[in-house]
């Protein structure tokens, strides 16, 4: 009964609709049928008529063809009910969901990007005919990828309440391979050489796994340009593709290549000028010119110099400069006139510098770095530095910039720069326990870019049953608005190694030290520090050799004997008790042939130093960087009224060179030397430089390369008396005729006699000289695609430390001596976290000597290589 009035009305609107096609009448009201989804409002805002107007058959079918306009409806009727303007619409299904299915040399997420991209998405009027077109626009993509086989079938399945499901069934096929290759119509380069450079190439045994048989129309386009490219960088203006010819093999698995070109004749440049409107003076910009006089013509240094002089004007503010390269042929002595042509525009000037992605830093520290200023002219090289200058902070894994004209205006710029944070500092914190070292507590925080102000902060705190180290340090880069840094750090730090029984001395440091900086370049600064310190050292019971002389009075002998005492006829009438040092003289207990640095300069310092540096960086990144150099040397020295004169030499080096875009070299090197002057006679042995490990040669422990310590002497003690009988009668009486009572001589000398410590691992002691130095090739990790925070390298790694002032007895020490350097190779990543670096290494040491100690895997947070 529904459906047959429904009819009715139908037929009865089209009887209207005849009608009022034939004469206008005055619209009273507008009725809209079959609405479902679609508001009344959006239909009543497509219709050229309105209550109160008058609809004539012009204005009806133009309110049809809007109506149909908006994609909303399969069909329209409009007709009359007296002056009610009446209009049925059959509403087109909305889409419910799409499946994709099939597919993967085209991800799901890009197929529904290009699907919404063109009006087909979940809740979107669903249009046969954009999907047919979508259908064979993904027909085309598989092509161009060479599935010359791939086919789209898509099934529209209608759902309740006019909605429909769209289910897209993908069969990608297989690739067509590239068998054969062809080039037509050389004769001055061999085929196998013009085709050496292309991306696509024929099938070969790495093929598999380089897939670069597969033909894409993409990559053969690119391939021609190459092509191109090598013909007219060597001088050969005029040549052409003539042609192209891509054919498939019936069963559309195998592509052959023709290409049918023309040489021509090779040209040589007869003359270069400038031309067009030189806002810049023609001297500044000929050096920018690489086209010479006489040269073969060369199109790549053509482009090259379009480019140059581009920046060039850029540089002065005329970013929409345009520069055109325009050879002037002469065909009868195959030379060439070259212009270029320059159309500077307007200069053009920064309105506004805003910043992006900084969701910690403060604009204030990223506009500090600026070198580009608002409302000057607009320089690309002062906006290029000011982009470098944000990565070189270390805050951020890249700097992007963008110049964006001010809509209105001709000579008006925002720029607009991006950066994306990173971690710009390390936390660690470690609680353990060993039997030796009793309970470890550690913290130790760095940040360089304190809760965003670009202020570096210092925090640690490490605790144990033998050490406590508290150190603060902070520093301001600009304490002044032109770049001046100030720092301050205070340290306190106390040992005793005699807790865990093995120690060589005892230190008890306070200290402290003001740093200033100052920028002499772009690249370049210059520090002073300023420190004093006092430092009070013990020599332990087993104070090795090279801290204090060895033998003496604290080792071996101690303590109180008894010793039985004869009358005139010889028999013991009583015992005493007494200390046999006291019945010894003094050169009898020492060894004046080796004194350690306490016996010469004392146990107690305090000192003042003065530490100058200067610092050279091009680096592109602050950390991780892949670009660049950068080199540091510094002087410490010690100044009057210090208990120790001595100073510390320091240079410290890297060098990037890109090789391709994947790979780069890095060249490391360290040098340091130190000795004392004065009164002191050689570098304080706790001021001395140590080498191995992380930062130095790795594969080997670290600090652990180079001289060791000598173990001190002890004195040789015969068995006092231990005890009488009832009668006074010692029942055991020391020395073998009991009257050295608990000590012997060594009759040749006259002294007491030792013997030296045996110990099989002496500690490394550190040297006066460091050597090091290490060759890295940094790759990219497979599979991941942000390179700015992960570093990995293969490495060859060199280095040791010297020691010019070695003593006679000191173990593995040695003066500079080439052959006397370690290496190792191996492999290493660097990975930026939200704690710091993190950093792994496996090395193998290649030339381990007996002395050194060796660690082939190492790892590491908050420190990079």
């Amino acid at each position: 009964m529904k459906f047959l009035s429904r009819l009715l009305a139908i037929v009865g609107i089209t009887l209207l609709a005849h009608h009022a096609s034939a004469e206008p009448f005055q619209v009273s009201d507008i009725r809209v049928e079959g609405l479902q989804r679609i508001s009344a409002g959006s239909v009543f805002a497509a219709l050229p008529l309105a209550v109160g107007d008058t609809a004539t058959p012009a204005s009806l079918r133009q309110a049809s063809r809007n109506l149909f306009n908006t994609g909303n409806f399969d069909d329209i009727q409009v007709g009359r009910d007296g002056s009610v303007l009446v209009i049925i619409v059959a509403e087109r299904p909305s889409i419910s969901e799409i499946n994709i299915d099939g597919n993967k040399a085209i991800e799901t997420e890009a197929l529904l990007d290009g699907l919404r991209g063109a009006g087909l998405a979940v809740g979107q009027v669903f249009q046969r005919s954009t999907l047919e077109g979508m259908q064979l626009e993904l027909q085309r993509q598989y092509v161009q990828q060479g599935r010359y086989d791939a086919a789209i079938e898509t099934d529209v399945i209608p759902e309740p309440r006019n909605r429909v499901s769209v289910n897209i069934t993908i069969d990608e096929g297989t690739p067509a391979r590239i068998k054969h290759i062809n080039i037509v119509g050389n004769t001055l380069f061999d085929e196998d050489e013009l085709t050496k450079e292309f991306e696509l190439k024929t099938g070969g045994w790495l093929s598999f796994f380089t897939s670069d048989d597969k033909y894409s129309k993409e990559k053969l386009t690119g391939d021609l340009e190459k092509l191109t490219s090598y013909y007219q960088d060597r001088g050969y203006l005029q040549f052409a593709i003539d042609s192209t010819q891509v054919a498939v093999s019936p069963d559309k698995s195998a592509v052959y290549i023709t290409a049918n070109i023309t040489e021509g004749d090779k040209f040589t440049v007869a003359s270069v000028d400038l031309s067009g409107d030189l806002v810049v003076d023609k001297p500044l910009l000929m050096p920018f010119v690489l086209v010479k006089e006489e040269q073969t013509y060369n199109q790549a240094a053509v482009t090259a110099t379009e480019e140059y002089l581009t920046q060039r004007l850029g540089n002065e503010g005329y970013n929409f400069a345009k520069v055109t390269g325009i050879p002037e042929i002469n065909e009868e002595d195959n030379t060439v006139d070259m212009k270029f042509f320059i159309d500077p525009g307007k200069r053009t000037y920064v309105r506004r510098i805003t910043f992006a992605g900084n969701e910690l830093t403060s604009d204030e520290v990223l506009r500090r770095e600026m070198r580009q200023m608002e409302s000057a002219p607009a320089s690309q090289a002062m906006i290029d530095q000011s982009r470098v200058r944000l990565e070189r902070l270390g805050y951020f894994s890249k700097a992007e910039v963008e110049t964006l004209p001010v809509p209105g205006t001709d000579d008006l710029i925002d720029v607009a720069f991006t950066v994306e944070e990173q971690s710009s500092g390390s936390i660690s914190g470690s609680v353990g326990y060993a039997q030796d070292a009793g309970l470890i507590l550690g913290l130790n925080l760095e940040q360089a870019n304190f809760l965003g102000s670009g202020k570096s902060i210092g925090l640690g705190i490490n605790s144990s049953q033998y050490q406590d180290l508290y150190n603060i340090s902070y520093t301001n880069p600009y304490f002044t608005e032109d770049g001046v840094s100030r720092g301050f750090s205070v340290f306190y730090r106390a040992t005793d190694l005699s807790e865990i029984n093995v120690a060589s001395y005892t230190t008890d440091t306070i200290g402290g030290a003001i740093s200033f900086g100052y920028p002499i370049k772009e690249t370049q600064r210059i520090g002073l520090n300023f420190g004093v310190n006092s430092t009070t050292i013990t020599a332990g019971r087993y104070a090795v050799q090279e801290i204090k002389a060895s033998p003496r009075l604290e080792t071996g002998i101690e303590g109180w004997y008894e010793q039985a005492v004869r009358d005139d006829t010889g028999a013991y009438t009583s015992v005493e008790v007494f200390n046999p040092i006291d019945t010894l003289p003094f050169s009898a207990l020492t060894n004046a042939d080796v004194t350690g640095f306490l016996d010469e300069n004392g146990d107690d310092f305090f000192n003042y130093t003065i530490t100058a540096s200067w610092l050279q960086s091009t680096l592109n990144r602050g950390r991780l960087a892949t670009r660049g150099a950068s080199q540091s040397v510094s002087l410490e020295l010690s100044l009057p009224g210090s208990d120790l004169a001595f100073y510390k030499l320091n240079y410290r080096g890297e060098l990037f060179l890109p090789l391709s875009e994947l790979f780069t070299l890095r060249f490391r090197t360290e040098l340091g030397y130190g000795d004392g002057f004065g009164s002191t006679t050689e570098l304080p042995f706790f001021e001395h430089f140590y080498a191995g490990g992380f930062g130095s040669v790795r594969g080997f422990e670290n600090n652990t390369l180079g001289p060791r310590s000598t173990p001190p002497a002890t004195y040789t003690i015969s068995r006092p008396v231990t005890g009488i009988d009832a009668d006074g009668i010692p029942t055991e009486v020391g020395g073998p005729d009991g009257t050295q009572f608990g000590y012997v001589l060594d009759p040749s000398t006259g002294k007491l006699a030792y013997t030296a410590i045996q110990d099989n691992d002496p500690d490394p002691f550190g040297g006066n000289v460091l050597i090091e130095g290490s060759i890295e090739l940094l790759f990219p990790m497979p599979f991941i695609e942000d390179r700015s925070k992960l570093r990995s390298a293969f490495f060859i790694d060199a280095g040791n430390v010297f020691n010019t002032n070695c003593s006679a007895i000191q173990l593995n020490c040695f003066d500079i001596d080439a052959g006397e350097l370690r290496y190792s190779v191996g492999v290493g990543v660097s990975w930026i976290t939200g704690f710091g670096p993190m950093t792994f290494s496996l090395a193998k040491p290649m030339n381990a000597g007996p002395d050194d100690r060796e660690e082939a895997f190492q790892f590491t947070l908050g420190r990079g290589f």
